[in-house]
């Protein structure tokens, strides 16, 4: 359960991954105490899902864990359950009369996910003795460092404001037990990678650490391989796959066109709350005015949005008092709205990997959800791109008033549905998948469970 940053390698090949069903499966087999159990209840939860199911038992034999789990299929209660289970059993934190000593870190790289995980926490240990404080900049620190001071047991923090808040003396973290960098790729597109490794440098040697990641690029594995040892993988979907419970749609449009196919849409056909995707901050803003123009109630949420003002426009959607709320990418990370109807890409991404991360805001918990892509000509490329990486065409819907006349006649993308798979360079040697890997000489493949990474 330790890192040295010593160079100790292994590869993780693309076609590892572990896609199981938790259909027969409760929490009870999980061996989850009763406390987490009663919670689990009261909140209404009664089937782990798959990350779940694999994850929670290998986090409780305290092993180091690479996760590689999309947006939407549970992961945070992967990690926070047997957190909450492992801190509560080790029993009090707390040195004599002084305040409890901070045991397990969970850093992200938004506000937003920041506060939505430190809002699962409470939910989850809501009978244990178990408490989480949450620290993040664009806000003050006073009200924090004070919470700090009380004593934690689990802090979620964003890199920038746990390094400064560490520099100025005002938290210790060399009592930590449990180490947690949740969506790793996001943190290393928003530029924390050197705001990591610094931290890597403060935190103790001993220690359990967990990683989880939307995506598995190689920048990942190797910024997994100075933070974990011997771990357990764990990837219950493949990489940039989007779930059979989101109904995707296309709407070809001229760029000139899109509000008025969006208030179409939004006033005649959708009924429910949408959250709408923009590529910049000022598109998110121009498009909000337009929507409130047009009398429909609307908000953004942005990095120029303050602190407040994100999370009151983030509270008023979830609570139905705005009907939509649109976004840019890095702002809706950390975005959980329960049953959520629609997805709505205002701009197709022109990174595939981009759109998975977007829809996959809906059809969450097993509950079904739409995502409609409004696409202008010079946007087709991009949807090419998204086809070929999700395997699969997407449905265009061609009855609607602001079709473009050429469109009408033409084919988007001559692919057929699925996409016929890859076929293999060369047999996988037998009893596993793995291959000769590409950081170093170490073979890995899975054991006969098919829950773990081990060298061969």
């Amino acid at each position: 359960m330790k890192s040295e940053g010593n160079g100790t390698l292994y590869h993780v090949p693309s076609i590892l991954y572990i896609c199981c069903s938790s259909i027969f499966m409760t929490f009870e087999q999980l061996n989850l105490i009763a406390p987490i159990l009663d919670a689990l209840k009261t909140a209404g939860y009664t089937t782990p899902t798959p990350i779940q199911a694999q994850a929670i038992p290998e986090v409780l034999q305290m092993r180091d864990l690479l996760a590689c789990a999309q947006t939407g299929t549970g992961k945070t209660a992967a990690f926070a359950l047997p957190i909450i289970q492992l801190l509560q059993q080790r029993g009090e934190n707390v040195v004599g009369k002084g305040p409890r000593r901070i045991r397990a870190l969970i850093v992200t790289p938004t506000r937003e996910l920041a506060i939505q995980i430190a809002e699962q926490i409470d939910i989850y240990g809501k009978y244990t003795k178990i408490n989480q404080s949450v620290i993040f900049g664009g806000v003050g620190q006073s009200p924090q460092v004070a919470q700090i001071r009380k004593g934690v047991d689990v802090l979620i923090a964003t890199p920038g404001r746990l390094l400064d808040l560490h520099t100025q003396r005002l938290l210790d973290l060399s009592h930590l037990e449990i180490f947690v960098l949740d969506e790793a790729d996001r943190m290393l597109d928003m530029g924390f990678i050197h705001d990591v490794r610094k931290l890597l440098k403060i935190i103790p040697v001993q220690r359990q650490s967990l990683f989880f990641s939307a995506t598995m690029p190689d920048s990942i594995i190797e910024l997994a391989n100075s933070i974990l040892t011997d771990p357990v993988h764990v990837q219950v979907t493949p990489i940039s796959s989007t779930t059979e419970l989101i109904q995707q749609q296309l709407y070809l449009v001229d760029g000139d066109q899109k509000r008025s196919l969006l208030l179409w849409l939004l006033n005649d056909q959708l009924k429910g709350r949408a959250l709408v995707f923009t590529r910049t901050k000022y598109g998110a803003d121009k498009l909000v005015k337009f929507l409130q123009q047009s009398g429909i109630k609307a908000e953004a949420i942005h990095g120029n949005k303050s602190q407040q003002a994100r999370q009151l426009a983030l509270s008023q959607f979830k609570a139905s008092k705005i009907r939509i709320l649109v976004a840019t990418d890095i702002a809706a990370r950390g975005i959980d709205v329960e049953e959520l109807e629609y997805v709505i890409n205002f701009e197709v991404p022109n990174v595939a990997e981009t759109y998975v991360h977007r829809i996959g805001r809906s059809g969450r918990a097993g509950v079904e959800g739409t995502a409609i892509s409004l696409c202008e000509e010079e946007e087709r490329p991009y949807v090419t791109d998204i086809q070929k990486l999700i395997n699969m065409e997407i449905p265009t819907v061609m009855d609607h008033p602001y079709l473009p006349v050429k469109a009408a006649n033409r084919e988007l993308v001559p692919m057929k549905k699925p996409m016929p798979k890859p076929t293999p360079k060369k047999e996988q040697p037998k009893g596993g998948q793995g291959g000769q890997g590409g950081y170093g000489k170490k073979q890995w493949h899975k054991k006969s469970t098919g829950n773990k990474t081990t060298q061969k």
